[in-house]
């Protein structure tokens, strides 16, 4: 059985009850990945800045197999991220300095978990080179590991 792609959805950030009520619809439909896929999308129309949102959606095409929407999705939410965290968005010019990135309650701990996704879908899409320099600035960001990067990392080097 799978496991529940919905899980950890608010990724520490509070959904709207909105925005909740639309991602719990989309948990239900899952199988009508249409339905689910509207539900989703309707999650970040009524929460563009709800980072919890764009975490869902870009999980969900992951599961779904669509890797390309689960990476146009998880760039996006880089985007909004950065912008509530104060920083560029383009993961390949930020520096250790860019932002206080140990803090696990702001956007900064997203952007560092979305960049831990970015370089799994790159890697799953084939992007081998591509996914190894996202991890590469991933542990330049987060030298702790405190997203768990090592997981994709020991992947990516098995492969």
């Amino acid at each position: 059985m799978q496991s529940d792609p919905f899980a950890g959805a608010s990724c520490g950030f509070t959904l709207t009850p909105e925005a909740a009520v639309h991602v719990e619809l989309a948990a239900l439909a899952y199988h009508d990945t249409a339905a689910a896929e509207k539900s989703l999308l309707e999650a970040i129309a009524a929460a563009p800045k709800c980072l919890g949102t764009y975490f869902s959606l870009y999980k969900f095409y992951f599961y779904k197999r669509r890797l390309a929407d689960a990476e146009r999705v998880a760039l996006r939410a880089l985007e909004v991220a950065a912008a509530q965290a104060g920083f560029d968005h383009n993961w390949t010019r930020l520096s250790p300095s860019s932002a206080a990135w140990s803090n696990v309650e702001g956007p900064q701990h997203f952007y560092l978990f979305t960049l831990k996704a970015l370089a799994f879908i790159r890697l799953r899409s084939g992007q081998t080179g591509s996914a190894l320099m996202v991890l590469a600035k991933l542990f330049e960001l987060d030298p702790d590991d405190g997203v768990g990067g090592s997981v994709i990392r020991d992947l990516a080097e098995s492969m």
